[in-house]
């Protein structure tokens, strides 16, 4: 299922649901350009000044899952260099952080993808410990387990798992639709709905 959504852009994704599935911008690309990734999450939770259990998860997290963590603050980073690079030799296809990090030049020269708050210098702690695989807040959506995480340059979308079916054939039947539509026909199309909706709202102009 991972597989089908890492071609779905996180657009067509955003219009098929709802506002309260996509985070908020603060959490992006931290290099780019990035490759889109997309894979089940495995959910992390780090109290401020913390990242005991992200350093636990990339030893945890199965191959393909994407890292998903509800940070309590933005004074210490979550994770560095070598955090990612262990991360990526593990096999995990990225961290969506609503955090920060350090060491983005290393990060940037694995090639990891990391979607995050931003960078500072200062490592966190190393000493709270909570369940890993927990329900999260991550850029605004709450985050489950297996959840499907799609992120690229435009933002980062979490597709229900119970849904993910549903909503991957309708992103599919969507692309292939306007691949085969036109610039011309879509101007067309696009006006007529444009103007109907003008119409209906007493615009005269």
């Amino acid at each position: 299922m991972p597989d089908g959504f890492r071609d779905i852009p996180t657009t067509t994704l955003a219009d098929l649901l709802s506002r309260d599935q996509v985070m908020d911008i603060g959490v992006r690309p931290l290099w780019g350009p990035v490759p889109r990734v997309a894979g089940p999450a495995y959910t992390v939770q780090c109290p401020a000044g913390d990242n005991l259990m992200l350093h636990a998860a990339i030893h945890r997290a199965p191959a393909g899952s994407i890292v998903v963590v509800e940070s309590g603050d933005l004074d210490y980073a979550l994770a560095g260099g070598n955090v990612c690079a262990v991360a990526q030799r593990n096999g995990i296809a990225a961290f969506v952080l609503d955090g920060v990090i350090r060491d983005l030049a290393e990060v940037r020269e694995l090639g990891f993808p990391v979607f995050a708050r931003g960078l500072i210098p200062i490592p966190g702690r190393k000493a709270a410990v909570a369940p890993l695989g927990e329900p999260v807040s991550c850029g605004g959506v709450t985050v489950y387990a297996g959840d499907i995480v799609t992120a690229d340059e435009e933002g980062v979308v979490v597709t229900p798992a119970a849904d993910a079916e549903r909503i991957l054939l309708a992103a599919q039947a969507r692309l292939a639709e306007e691949e085969a539509q036109t610039l011309d026909e879509w101007d067309a199309d696009h006006q007529i709905r444009i103007d109907a909706i003008l119409e209906e709202r007493g615009f005269a102009g």
